[in-house]
Order: structure tokens, then sequence, then C-alpha cells
């Protein structure tokens, strides 16, 4: 078949967008405009349609609707199928593809009717109707779905669907970039937004690989004080019946297991992972390494002092929450410059207290897409003198913050003077690769000081399925889409 029958318009009645309740200032909060928004960031022309007359006012409620969420407003004779194709087979003649044309069935189950049709762009408008067919959804959330299946269907069945699920801020910021096309990439995936609205065993039914970001999803993390590495996640309703089916299909699974993301959600059991990297390290040259650190239960143990000493830290130290993401404080840190301070302490226990290095402000940041691996510089938090200058006017008190919003970077002349720090990529990527095989991901991150001195590339932390979105779209974006076809092929071969 040809790309060209893929589908590349749809048109959405406004009747199905209940917008009459919907103020303006609320438009790009609603759900229903917000799927719609997906198709756009899949080059797939969209539009609200609606049937002459209508009044002025709607009309223009309509039109700042569209205007907001750069789709089309169009207007139609009428809504009937045959003579509404025609119509868009006229204004859209610049397409080649398959339009969907959605429509309500009032008062009636199903209360879609989906009408696709293919145009080109020699094609005569009148043909439009008579190759038409016709779909019935119950929910607009089955759009997405729909369309995934038209195009395997009519393009290949050899291509691959990609059912992924996050928090929406999350979801957009990577559809803004291309990364979660509808529509085929070029090396034959397309992204299915997965949604707990609709029974996921269907959705399932359309999608051969699952791409979670399931930290989003968390709702608890229960830690055992019996082990060192044992936790009790509570996943949300929708999460769970995911998980269900996954663990109940042997043919079902996903680009990274949830039994490999759970070492990223503790940092002690990330540290101890890290401290694996000392095997790559060969004399004479710099050396990649974990920081120091100790985990701590209770900030008023006795023999505290004694155990920092043992664990080669001495202050200021920066004290994290053990539990690294999923729940509301698990990014409420602290920069402690007293051992007194520890007392009264309001991070969450149990925590681990991490070596502070001078890495002379510069943040390497690195991302693993399969086998590639990018990086980015980022400007960081000032030295320990900086910092210990800082504190002394506010009585040297501990500087608390979220590492998500208010994390401390140095100025412009915080920066060390005579010193500036070398990356070993080599040794880095060395690193990366050992990283990659130790915690069976595919598509991860960490950060990476240089201490200054003595040149160690510490890996300060870890996390699951970044963003990456320092790294340029037209270098990243397909790196990630070869790194899940890659994944996919090597469970084919097995």
């Amino acid at each position: 078949m040809l790309m060209g029958e893929a589908v590349r318009g749809v048109i959405v009645d406004h009747a199905l967008l209940q917008y009459g309740t919907i103020q303006p200032e609320n438009f790009k909060s609603n759900g229903t405009l917000s799927l719609l928004r997906k198709l756009l960031f899949s080059n797939i022309q969209t539009a609200i349609s609606y049937v002459l007359p209508v009044s002025a006012e709607q009309v223009n409620l309509l039109q700042t609707m569209a205007k907001l969420h750069s789709f089309e407003c169009l207007p139609l004779t009428a809504s009937s199928p045959d003579i509404a194709s025609r119509e868009i087979a006229q204004t859209w003649s610049h397409i080649s593809g398959t339009i969907l044309y959605l429509l309500p069935n009032h008062d009636a189950s199903p209360k879609i009717t989906c009408t696709y049709f293919s145009i080109a762009l020699d094609d005569e408008v009148t043909s439009a109707f008579h190759n038409s067919n016709r779909i019935y959804m119950e929910k607009l959330e089955e759009l997405p779905l729909t369309i995934c299946h038209l195009n395997k269907k009519a393009i290949s069945n050899d291509l691959v669907t990609v059912g992924y699920i996050m928090k929406p801020s999350r979801e957009e910021d990577f559809a803004k970039r291309g990364a979660f096309p509808i529509c085929p990439t070029p090396n034959g995936l397309m992204f299915l937004p997965l949604t707990f609205e609709l029974p996921i065993s269907k959705q399932l039914e359309e999608v051969d690989v699952i791409l979670h970001k399931a930290t989003d999803e968390i709702v608890s993390i229960e830690l055992n004080s019996s082990s060192e590495s044992s936790y009790q996640i509570g996943y949300t309703k929708g999460m769970q019946e995911l998980q269900r089916h996954i663990e109940n299909h042997n043919d079902c699974f996903e680009v990274d297991p949830l039994n490999s993301i759970y070492p990223v959600l503790d940092r002690l059991k990330i540290q101890q992972l890290l401290l694996g990297l000392e095997d790559l390290n060969v004399g004479g040259r710099c050396k990649v390494r974990a920081p120091h650190f100790l985990k701590v239960n209770s900030f008023d143990e006795p023999d505290l002092v004694q155990r920092l000493h043992d664990a080669t830290l001495s202050l200021p130290s920066i004290v994290k929450p053990q539990v690294a993401c999923g729940v509301a404080d698990a990014h409420s840190m602290a920069i402690v410059f007293k051992v007194e301070d520890f007392k009264v302490l309001n991070v969450p226990l149990p925590a681990v207290i991490q070596e502070y290095v001078d890495h002379s402000s510069t943040l390497f940041k690195f991302y693993v897409l399969g086998d590639r691996v990018f990086h980015t510089v980022k400007k960081s938090m000032p030295n320990a003198d900086v910092l210990i200058k800082s504190s002394e006017k506010n009585g040297s008190k501990p500087l608390l913050f979220d590492s998500l919003k208010s994390l401390p970077t140095a100025t412009a002349n915080q920066h060390s003077e005579g010193w500036d720090p070398c990356l070993d990529l080599a040794l880095v990527n060395k690193a990366a690769e050992r990283l990659s095989k130790r915690l069976g991901l595919t598509i991860f991150g960490f950060d990476v000081v240089i201490q200054e001195g003595s040149g160690d590339h510490v890996v300060v932390d870890v996390n699951y399925l970044p963003s990456f979105k320092e790294i340029p779209d037209d270098v990243a974006v397909p790196a990630f889409w070869d790194a899940i076809k890659k994944k996919v092929d090597l469970k084919a071969v097995k």
C-alpha cells in the first residue's frame, strides 16, 4: 500500500467537543482538545467543523478555540457524510491520504460515527464519498486507536505500534518535539497514547511494545527497613491494570521492564550500583566513581559523627531522601554545613548523605538512547567555599531546596578560576555501557561532575526515561526511535 493512504486529516464536529460549558480561559486544559492537539504534533491536519447557519457568537467561540490550538475551523453546508466529504475534499485538496470525519449519533449507540475516505492530489472531488467507509466509536478517546488501526491496515502489518503512558505534561513535551507521531516514522514505528479511560486490554490488541514512565503513576512507596533494597510500590488503578496485563501476556513486552526501573527509585540502590564503576578505572588516568555516601534512618544517631568519618564524608554534605522519585517529597533535599544541624533537618527519612563534590559549577548531563550516548553541559551549584560563605549570612543554617524547582546554581563570578573541567568522554561512555547492562535499561540518563583537583568523574544521579530536550530534536528523536526499534527487533529474534 502507498504511504499516502495513511491518515492525514481529521475533522471533528463541534458537537463532540462539549464546549458549551467550557469558558475560553479553560480551552487549553480541556481533555478533548488536548487529544486533538496530539494529531497536530503528528502532522495530521486537524479541524473543528460546524454546519451553517450558526450564530455569530458560536462561530466566534469556535474560532477562538481553534486558533488557540492551531486547528482549522471548517464551515460545512450539511453534516451528511456524502455532502460533507465532498466539501472537505475540496477544501483540503492539497492533502493526499485518508481523511476522518467524526459526527455525533444523537440519542444512539455507538455515540460517534467516523466516516473515512481517501483523497489524492489528482482525484476528482466528487469521488470522495464513493470511496468512504465507516467506523463507530463510543468515546472520542478511541480516535488515536482508530488511526493506528487504519494506518497499519493501509500501509503494512509490519509497522510497530508503541503504546505509551506518562503524565500529560511530559507527554506533551515529547509530542511537541515530534517524538510520538501517530503516523509512521521512517523506521516503521507508530506511537499510540494509552489512556485509562478505555479498557487497557482493548488498546493493547493494537500494541506491539509498551513505553512507560511508570514513576508518573506511583501513589506510594514503602521502604522495608529490614532490607537495604526492598520496597512496596503502590500504583494508580490504571497502572495496576496495565501491570497485570503485562504479567499475564507473554507476548506483551516493554521497552524497559518495570523491574528494571526499580533501582532508579532508590538512591541507596543506585549508589551501590555505581560502586561497580570502579572496575573501569585504569592507573595513571582520571577515574569514574560514585560519590561517597551514607544511609541514615535517623538524623539523631549517637554515632553519626563517626559514621560520617568512616564513610569519608566531610561537611558540607548534600542530604537526599532514599526514595528518588514517584512521591511528593522525593526531591526535598538539603545541604548541611554543621553536624548539629542534622538533628533539626527536615528531609524525609530514610535518607542518603552524599559527598558534596567541588566541580567548578559545571554539570554534564548524559542521555543513553539504546547504543547511542549524548551529553550536554549545564551550569550547576557553586563550590563548597562559596556555599559556606553564603550560609554564614544565614547563621550557617542548612540550605533547603527542591531539586526539581530551586536547585541553587552559581553566578558568573562564583566559578573557580584557573581550573577547567576536562571531560574524558571515552571513560564516561564505558560507564554508560556498564550502567545499561547493570540496570537493564534502554533509555536513561545520568549526571556527572568532575571533581576539582583529582579530575574524578563522579556520577551523582541516574534517572529513567529523561526528556533529553537539551539535545537537538533532529539528532535525539531519530536516536530515540532507533533505540525502541532495535529493542523490538532484538525481542523478535529471541
